[in-house]
């Protein structure tokens, strides 16, 4: 069998000596685009069980079947961090997502705010964008892709024992809180605004949260997918699995 290079998410939980069939799309990629065939390693992870060796025993257009050999890796889950943002253009809103995925994100919620130009997303493509971020970075671990709901309606319902992260443009300069706010073990969420910033009711709201805890993001205020990749930096560096 060749060195297996190329990684799939697959929906199929994982075992030694599992065959595992590939669906139309998995085998255009593997063997029309890849040019993969019999015999070529593969390897796979279905987001619970870890990474594991497989080999091609079936190859065909529309289809073909691998046959799982032995665990790679174990599976390595992210911290419980929530990334929650408000969607913004396209190509833009798909690089937050992908960078969640790669930077150890457990879940990720886009929100709508008052000042959220996207009304709505396509959460089945972002998903996707998640799963390809994995596939990518060596994970063993998809995080899931929400739809759309409103800020207000998500804060409203909000897990009491989660503390959040809130991004505040408003404190650009100030000293950052998150260090002294650490809670160890506690499951956390990161909150990013909009283009447009957050509203002067949303930012009182979110202040008076006492699991709110609002930190700035150095002196200069950063695009919104700037800031998502420098908020999670921080709290992965602080209280999260890079140390």
């Amino acid at each position: 069998m060749t060195d297996a290079k190329i990684r799939l998410y697959v929906e199929q939980a994982l075992s030694e000596g599992q065959s595992v069939p590939l669906t139309r799309e998995a085998a255009h990629y593997l063997f029309g685009v890849m040019r993969r065939g019999v015999g070529d390693g593969v390897l796979l992870f279905d987001g619970q069980n870890g990474e594991w060796l497989a080999e091609v025993v079936e190859a065909g257009k529309r289809g073909g079947t691998l046959e799982v050999r032995r665990q790679t890796k174990p599976q390595q889950m992210p911290p419980d961090l929530w990334l929650v943002f408000a969607p913004i253009k396209k190509a833009r809103t798909d690089f937050i997502v992908e960078k969640a995925a790669e930077m150890g994100a457990a879940k990720i919620l886009p929100v709508q705010s008052e000042y959220t130009n996207s009304e709505r997303i396509r959460q089945d493509r972002l998903q996707a964008h998640a799963v390809e971020a994995a596939e990518q970075c060596g994970g063993t671990y998809v995080p899931e892709v929400r739809e759309l709901t409103k800020l207000s309606a998500l804060l409203d319902h909000w897990p009491a024992e989660r503390q959040l992260m809130f991004c505040d443009e408003a404190m650009v300069g100030q000293a950052s809180v998150l260090h002294s706010a650490a809670q160890a073990g506690a499951p956390w969420a990161i909150l990013i605004g909009p283009e447009g910033g957050f509203s002067e009711a949303e930012r009182k709201r979110l202040h008076a949260l006492p699991f709110a805890h609002p930190v700035s993001l150095g002196p200069r205020i950063l695009r919104a997918d700037t800031a998502a990749v420098a908020a999670m930096a921080l709290w992965q560096t602080a209280m999260g699995d890079w140390g």
